[in-house]
């Protein structure tokens, strides 16, 4: 007998299966968004437009490749969008305010990050507060902190030599002058392959989805369950310190108001590209074509001159059926 023959060999392969299903759906829908706002404006398909979606989708897609981690592992985080402006505001503070190297500032950056993560983890694990609560408590925190540290006003990085082509340069486009592709995409990317090898090829991949799938049964098996999850945390938190600095670099400057909103667009690109809320189950890739599909959605009804207000309504719609189609993918399961 094989393993496919077996129940529990089947039940991989239908989820197996409605993944692969969900990402074919998640591709279809960007393709169908982009010849639709292709056909109803012009401005659409260019390339200053084009650099737009993917400068916007370079920011929202690490942000929402660090919340994968945590949704695979049937948590959430809330604090995305306030601890990325409070890395951003930490990394103005090395490098405007004290006046060290780029490398430094990149690396407050990320440093930061991760503490922020290991503290919502360790909040999580140790104390089991639920993560809802948890991660909302860490992003009202860290909200205040970014308004105190900087003293309530943007931080700007003037004087930091080449810190704006960190996301706004283009390495691919000096080397291929017809592909003006922004370095904070090719960021993108590094993070998404990074991830992509951790959940596939590593130990902490497997126990990522493991505690998702069976917490319980992880723990009772002798593994240090609170030890991952908490190292699981600080990783996706050092990978929202990367998108502090892009969305620093894209403006030139760390805004200590700007952060609130981020965390929704985020969740919402990780369950649009397959992931489930309910853990043990989602691909980088998914959550790749989720953030192109958000920004491009966003993009398209800015060019149609659609108001804010009734973009920010599309939002939370698209929201509501993306967990209405994670919970009928469970039923069906």
């Amino acid at each position: 007998m094989t393993t496919a023959d077996t129940p529990q060999g089947g039940a991989l392969s239908r989820i197996g299966s409605a993944g692969a299903m969900q990402k074919m759906l998640a591709f279809g829908s960007l393709v169908l968004l982009l010849v639709g706002f292709s056909l109803a404006s012009p401005q659409f398909m260019q390339v200053s437009n084009i650099i737009a979606i993917l400068q916007a989708t370079s920011v929202n897609g690490v942000l929402a490749v660090a919340v994968t981690l945590v949704i695979i592992t049937g948590g959430i985080d809330l604090s995305v969008g306030t601890m990325m402006t409070f890395c951003a505001v930490i990394s103005g503070v090395v490098l405007t305010y004290w006046g060290l190297p780029l490398p430094f500032g990149v690396l407050a950056a990320i440093g930061a990050g991760a503490f922020c993560g290991l503290c919502s983890g360790t909040f999580v694990a140790k104390l089991k507060i639920p993560p809802f609560i948890a991660t909302l408590g860490m992003m009202l925190i860290l909200k205040g902190l970014a308004l105190v540290i900087s003293g309530t006003r943007p931080i700007y990085f003037n004087d930091t030599p080449g810190f704006d082509l960190i996301s706004r340069g283009s390495l691919i486009g000096w080397v291929f002058p017809s592909l003006p592709i922004p370095n904070g995409v090719l960021i993108l990317f590094l993070v998404a392959l990074l991830v992509a090898y951790i959940l596939g090829r590593t130990v902490l991949g497997r126990y990522t989805f493991a505690l998702g799938s069976n917490e319980e049964a992880v723990r009772l098996s002798g593994v240090n369950v609170d030890a991952w999850k908490i190292g699981i945390y600080a990783l996706s938190g050092a990978i929202v310190g990367v998108a502090g600095i892009l969305i620093a670099s894209r403006l030139n400057s760390a805004q200590p108001a700007l952060g609130l909103g981020y965390e929704l667009e985020a969740i919402a690109a990780v369950v649009i590209g397959g992931t489930s809320l309910s853990g043990g189950r989602g691909t980088v890739l998914g959550t790749v074509i989720g953030a192109l599909i958000m920004a491009v959605l966003t993009n398209g009804l800015r060019i149609l001159s659609v108001a804010q207000e009734w973009q920010t309504v599309v939002t939370g719609a698209i929201i509501i059926l993306a967990v209405y189609a994670d919970q009928a993918r469970r039923r069906k399961g």
